[in-house]
């Protein structure tokens, strides 16, 4: 049944999540970083502090000032100390092409064959192919670790995320250190990635390309699905918090898809939602609004559409990547006026996103102040069902991190308006021409139904 509510009680779905393996940390080994430059400073220390193992996987580190810096300082750490483990994970096919609407651009890929060319001891960068093509699913799993330390954020590596210049792409961003929890995490890499055919090295400069290697990506992906993080269930003491790791791959028996939505159902009094993309799986839309209707607090935090990674300003030549921004915007709209009484009552919150020309990429749930998500899932479509993803559940039982996570939204929501009415959202009416013209091509062939489902 999809909606589940007419058979289970929040309580089911909570005793679902407790009832999860789980990892016992201490309270005090949990931080929460503010902002992109705080990010990038600890990354940055967090590197020159290494002394075992040097763990980085992301979508990408771009070609650019701040992936870069990020790059050498990893090539003087291993320079200094030849026998620390460095190895980074990023996706296979976006690492060799340039940007989206950017013209012709080598990929990244050169940068990384540039800098082993110039060094003595190398550093193993691997291309992850998740699929055959970037459009059908990426490498979208995140986690930096450091010896015992996981550094976890959605964020790539590039100047934006990093705040490297005048704009920054916020993000959310955490520090844990756990033994067991980074084994568990580097061990699912070694296990999955390594062993894997599929999986490339990219800072040598020979590199089968997807075709070649169609079968071994093809057995990658079996191999992908089945996959789990895998450790032992320590249940954690009144000063500790409990931790779950979960992988995910593809729409049938994804487990992180599973806890996700059970989280949702275990709300009992409110849920704290954040996603750069109003763009829900219909499931996940129906959980949320099952939970209005037995009188839950919902707040949705989204980044307003000039916001949006793709957006383009009227001034600049106009693209079809502009489109995207306007089509979240579309849907949030319909959401708001199907719900404008929860609006009304004050049991729905939407927050809009916005500081002058910074964009917004957070992701993650807070449920009751028990529990929350970290997570670099969109909780969208193509999280859902293409990309490879991950997440963190977190059980704070003992409210050992109430403060902290209180701070982080109050941090979160420090640059948001909230939505009163349905009406202040904008329509296609309102949109520039080129826009409204985009939209009507897509609507007249239907590929609005196509593109939610890969967007």
């Amino acid at each position: 049944m999809i909606s589940g509510f007419s058979m289970h009680s929040s309580a089911h779905y909570r005793q679902s999540l407790t009832r999860l393996p789980q990892i016992a940390v201490a309270a005090d080994q949990f931080q929460v970083l503010n902002s992109a430059k705080d990010f990038k400073s600890r990354i940055l220390s967090l590197i020159a502090g290494a002394t075992q193992r040097i763990y980085l996987i992301a979508l990408y580190l771009q070609d650019d000032e701040a992936g870069r810096e990020i790059l050498s300082a990893l090539y003087a750490a291993k320079q200094r100390n030849p026998a620390l483990d460095i190895k980074v994970f990023v996706d296979f096919h976006r690492a060799q092409r340039g940007l989206i609407g950017k013209g012709k651009q080598g990929g990244n890929h050169l940068m990384y064959q540039e800098m082993a060319a110039r060094h003595e001891h190398p550093i193993e960068i691997y291309g992850v192919p998740v699929k055959g093509r970037e459009l059908l699913g990426v490498l979208h799993l995140k986690g930096f670790i450091f010896d015992d330390i996981l550094l976890y954020s959605g964020a790539s590596l590039n100047d934006i995320y990093l705040h490297q210049q005048e704009r920054y792409r916020f993000d959310r961003y955490h520090q844990i250190r756990s033994q067991a929890l980074t084994r568990s995490m580097v061990n699912y890499v070694d296990d999955v990635f390594l062993r894997s055919d599929a999986v490339q090295r990219l800072d040598r400069t020979q590199i089968p390309g997807a075709k070649q290697l169609k079968g071994q990506i093809r057995r990658f992906k079996q191999s992908l699905r089945l996959s789990q993080y895998r450790f032992e269930t320590i249940l954690p003491n009144s000063q500790e918090i409990a931790i779950t790791p979960m992988a995910g791959l593809g729409k049938r028996g994804n487990q992180l898809n599973r806890m996700i939505r059970n989280l949702v159902r275990a709300t009992d009094r409110e849920i704290f939602i954040c996603t750069p993309y109003f763009n829900p799986p219909k499931e996940l839309n129906k959980d949320v609004e099952a939970l209005l209707k037995r009188g839950c607090k919902v707040t949705i935090v989204v980044g307003d559409k000039t916001a949006n990674d793709f957006f383009i300003p009227p001034e600049e030549k106009f693209s079809t990547i502009g489109g995207l921004p306007y089509l979240y915007e579309t849907n949030l709209r319909k959401f708001a006026e199907r719900n404008q009484r929860h609006i009304d009552s004050g049991r729905l919150n939407l927050m809009l996103w916005c500081c002058e020309k910074n964009s917004y990429h957070l992701k993650g749930i807070f449920v009751d102040e028990e529990w929350a998500l970290l997570t670099g899932n969109n909780l969208n479509p193509r999280a859902w069902a293409l990309d490879l993803e991950n997440g963190l559940l977190v059980h704070d039982l003992h409210h050992h991190l109430r403060e902290r996570f209180a701070e982080e939204r109050a941090n979160i929501l420090a640059h948001t308006r909230r939505i009163s009415h349905f009406d202040q959202i904008e329509q296609i009416k309102d949109y520039p021409e080129q826009v409204r013209k985009l939209l009507a091509r897509i609507h007249r062939v239907k590929a609005h139904l196509l593109l939610k489902r890969i967007i």
